[in-house]
């Protein structure tokens, strides 16, 4: 028997949940001409930096019907990263979504699984899968699903829950329950992830120049980093400094994904073993993992850029 909007909405959502999501919104494709001019505003200020790849595919970007044929849902989905093991505080720092197994790996298996489980239902369901692999604006059509708000550091903040989220996207072919916008802007009068930023990447509310961003500048920056670059940072791939800082993540709880746990290698680091890092042992600590993107040689300069910050 063929199922309604509300009833495939729901199964979507129930098997979400089982696949480990901690939220799932769904909403119309639709062209997001308001996030656009955001966006552009931004790419002319010329915040993007390097990562050109941000110029190409704007307007699919903006309006997922050019990017999936036939597209009528956007399904969003958000994926809890935040860590009962972390690194020895004292030693230099790797974002923590990055502990672990490669998420783009990790959750396109578990979008696929989700729609496989859908043409269980409806064999005439067609749809792509996304993890950070395509021209989408992830965070606005998040908040489009009434996931939460973006807060001032630009990152969507889920309410109750925190910011340490993966956020993915299944784009299909049959109309569904859409859920409303998050309406609400939760962040009030704090500034403590732009006061806590130690390069003041946070230029304004929600505007991130990314050529000032840690986390840009010690991955997707090509070429050796200048000394000073991390200011006083002991981040040498990634960043989580405005997200260490926000309040609402005090409310963040620890996964129980397996691919996503810190590995023994990675936890045991001290400094003196990232600075006396061999290629070898890159290769092992890069194994499957996202800091194959940043590789051996910057990852060395970072450690360079950011021990002579602290001397």
């Amino acid at each position: 028997m063929e199922k309604s909007e509300l009833q495939l909405s729901l199964f979507i959502k129930q098997q979400a949940s089982a696949l480990g999501f901690t939220s799932c919104g769904i909403s119309a494709v639709r062209e997001l001409t308001e996030q656009k001019n955001g966006f552009e505003l931004w790419l002319t200020k010329g915040y993007q930096g390097e990562m050109s790849y941000l110029e190409r595919n704007k307007e699919k970007r903006y309006d997922p019907s050019l990017l999936v044929e036939g597209a009528k849902s956007v399904i969003c989905l958000a994926f809890n990263y935040y860590p009962k093991e972390k690194q020895n505080s004292e030693s230099y720092q790797i974002a923590k979504y990055a502990y672990g197994k490669d998420y783009h790996i990790v959750l396109k298996e578990k979008l696929l699984l989700l729609l496989k489980a859908l043409q269980t239902i409806d064999p005439s369901i067609t749809g792509r899968a996304f993890a950070d692999s395509a021209p989408i604006l992830e965070r606005a059509w998040a908040v489009e699903s009434g996931l939460g708000w973006i807060g001032k550091h630009s990152l969507l903040i889920l309410p109750k829950a925190g910011s340490y989220f993966f956020l993915c996207e299944l784009i299909v072919n049959v109309a569904l329950e859409y859920d409303s916008p998050f309406a609400l802007q939760s962040c009030g009068n704090c500034t403590k992830c732009i006061d806590a930023c130690p390069t003041k990447a946070i230029e304004s509310k929600g505007m991130v120049n990314a050529t000032k961003c840690i986390s840009y500048l010690t991955i997707e920056k090509k070429g050796e980093l200048q000394k000073g670059a991390l200011a006083t940072s002991s981040f040498i791939f990634g960043c989580d400094i405005c997200q260490d800082v926000c309040p609402w993540n005090k409310f963040a709880k620890p996964h129980s994904e397996a691919d996503f746990m810190i590995t023994p290698f990675l936890q045991t680091l001290s400094k003196q073993d990232f600075e006396q890092l061999s290629s070898n042992d890159f290769n092992l600590l890069a194994k499957d993992s996202p800091l194959k993107r940043a590789g051996y040689e910057k990852l060395k300069n970072n450690i360079a850029v950011s021990k002579d910050a602290e001397s």
